[in-house]
């Protein structure tokens, strides 16, 4: 969601937070802003839009000197993106500065209560009403401002990350979180505040993650001081390693983010099995899972929590582990999971599946879970994100940074992961034959080389797109382990072009959506030679008898379906299990070209962000 950057040190402040923002882009926004401090004042410029709009603002605006700031990227909660509801917010005597990622649940009642003692405020942001609450616990009780921030945070509900700074004492920026995330990068004798280490990895190797209801004072000249915030104990902070780089973060060549990510697919999913698919052994090797396979062994069923791409992964996975393993799976949605007073005992294993390791309603199921006693296991991307801190154990997808906002290798490295632990689990269970375990194996290696081949498609897919780019409909169907991908194709499609999709199973078309049928009605059918075929194939002569337009993914050497499909798109031949990784390819190709066409912002869809750390 929200993206925060701040600075305090020797350099300038200004280029490093703006190049910042620009690297936060991904998480979405709808506007942006910044405050420097020039030993003197605080120069203050927001305005609704992107982070260019608030670098042409800026240079109309204010001066960019000084060696202090902080900047925000806003994706609204509360108050219409606008120029006033915009970040960073000060307080009624313009002393203390604040950028706030989250929501104070409880702002009505605190702002009313500030009103009667006099405040006023100018925008309609809870971050607004928190600013002058610090304030008035630092003039009232006297403290100093990282006292003002622990006793504020006491008082409200919500979740946030936060940076303040108070230009009385320009020294020093303290920040917070709970639910949100925020990192500290450490140099020489200089601080950078982030929502994640990307705005600052050029600078420093070395950073501290915060954890939930942590408060740091970062103050010039000092090791960086962290405190609990309930009850003030003391924490020693551990410095991490980070092992991105620049060129990670770069699009290197390609025109967006998300077309270099699905192009890195080979490479990912590669990395992803890399030292844990020893396939001439006949092994797979997964800490995480073999430390805990008693765990997994004992298990009356597995739950899958996730939300928006990662529940379709799950989905995938719910047909992979009770195929594999012969275990119940249970798919939920994290954010009905966690309200609807699931049923959850110490016999089971929840598995959190989330690219960045922060959706908010996932980290609460893992809690909900743990609360029950459940052995909880996290599939996630980003080393250090909250979810592999708050998990038992876990996996990690290593698909490198994922920039584009709608997901593509982290679909596909989730989908790995998954098989490879439902892999292990069928071994150890004996619920596979040896001949099966070691095809599959040898299928999981070829996969990389598969996805370049279906790649290759391109070219194709492109001229597809050019035919159905205005059409304001679509559907996507799949059976079994592909139905999931039929949704998927659809969220693609939705999530970065606005034409209206949906995905179904390929049989319930017949119950509701063959009413929409017709000749404007573009259908995309996976229909690979294994599984469901046969039925497939009758669901693609039902459309086609009432003049619906077919695009079907095929595997290499397809007839059949070639014979009634308007557009055929081949893919290479594997296992049904692992056909998801191949058939999601030309889906994603066919939904980025169908943006393109439609003059859409690919890389930052309007109103989505990345990673979704609010309610």
């Amino acid at each position: 969601m929200c993206g925060i950057v701040g600075y305090i040190g020797h350099r300038d402040a200004y280029p490093i937070i703006v190049n910042g923002l620009k690297r936060l882009e991904y998480r979405g926004y709808d506007s942006a802003g910044i405050a420097l401090y020039d030993g003197k004042d605080v120069q203050l410029s927001k305005t609704k839009g992107k982070v260019a709009d608030l670098e042409n603002r800026v240079k109309k605006e204010i001066a960019t000197n000084g060696n202090l700031g902080i900047g925000h990227t806003r994706w609204a909660t509360h108050g219409v993106p606008n120029d006033v509801n915009s970040h960073p917010h000060y307080s009624n005597s313009g002393d203390l500065v604040i950028i706030h990622n989250g929501i104070i649940e409880n702002y009505d009642s605190i702002k009313k209560e500030l009103i009667k003692r006099g405040y006023t405020f100018k925008s309609d942001t809870d971050t607004e009403v928190l600013i002058n609450l610090i304030e008035d616990i630092k003039k009232n009780e006297k403290v100093k401002l990282g006292k003002a921030v622990q006793i504020a945070l006491n008082e409200v509900i919500g979740a946030y990350a936060i940076a303040v700074f108070d230009k009385t004492k320009p020294n020093e920026i303290v920040v917070a979180r709970l639910g949100s995330p925020l990192a500290i990068g450490v140099g020489e004798d200089e601080f950078f505040i982030a929502s994640d280490a990307t705005p600052f990895i050029e600078f420093t190797k070395n950073a501290i993650y915060l954890e939930d209801e942590e408060l740091a004072v970062v103050r010039l000249g000092k090791k960086v001081k962290v405190r609990k915030i309930k009850d003030d104990k003391l924490v020693d902070p551990y410095i991490q390693e980070l092992r991105l780089n620049i060129e990670q973060i770069e699009k290197g060549g390609y025109d967006h983010f998300m077309l270099k990510e699905i192009y890195e697919q080979p490479k990912a999913i590669r990395d992803t099995y890399r030292g844990r698919l020893l396939r001439e052994q006949g092994l797979i090797k997964m800490a995480g899972v073999e430390d805990n396979m008693k765990k997994f062994l004992n298990a009356d069923r597995i739950l899958i929590v996730a939300c928006g791409t990662s529940w379709h992964a799950g989905l995938v996975a719910e047909y992979v582990f009770e195929s594999f393993a012969r275990v119940p799976v249970e798919v939920e949605y994290a954010s009905e999971f966690r309200y609807r007073d699931p049923i959850i005992t110490d016999k089971d294993v929840l598995i959190a599946i989330s690219q960045s390791g922060e959706t908010a309603d996932t980290l609460a199921a893992i809690k909900l879970a743990k609360s029950k006693g459940a052995f909880v296991f996290g599939v996630c991307n980003v080393v250090g994100s909250s979810i592999s801190r708050e998990t038992h154990a876990g996996a990690y997808t290593h698909a490198g940074p994922e920039i584009g906002v709608a997901s593509t290798k982290a679909f596909t490295t989730q989908i790995t992961v998954l098989t490879l632990i439902a892999l292990r689990l069928a071994r150890a269970k004996g619920t596979m034959t040896s001949s099966e375990y070691r095809t599959h194996l040898l299928e999981l290696e070829l996969i990389p080389e598969k996805v370049e081949r279906a790649l290759e498609s391109d070219s194709t897919i492109k001229e597809i797109a050019a035919i159905y780019k205005d059409s304001p409909n679509c559907l996507y169907l799949g059976r079994g382990y592909n139905f999931p991908v039929a949704l998927e194709g659809a969220l693609k499609l939705k999530e970065i072009s606005y034409i209206h999709a949906e995905g179904y199973p390929a049989a319930e078309m017949k119950h509701g959506p063959i009413a929409l049928i017709d000749e404007q009605m573009p259908v995309v059918v996976i229909a690979t030679r294994k599984g469901h075929y046969e039925k497939v194939v009758s669901n693609i002569q039902e459309i086609k008898s009432r003049k619906g337009k077919i695009i079907g993914i095929v595997f290499e050497g397809d007839t059949e379906v070639k014979g009634l499909a308007d557009h055929v798109i081949e893919i290479p031949e594997t296992e049904e299990a692992l056909s998801p990784l191949l058939t999601t390819i030309p889906l994603q190709l066919l939904s980025y070209h169908i943006a393109v066409m439609r003059d859409c912002n690919v890389d930052q869809p309007r109103n989505l962000a990345k990673s979704v750390t609010v309610e």
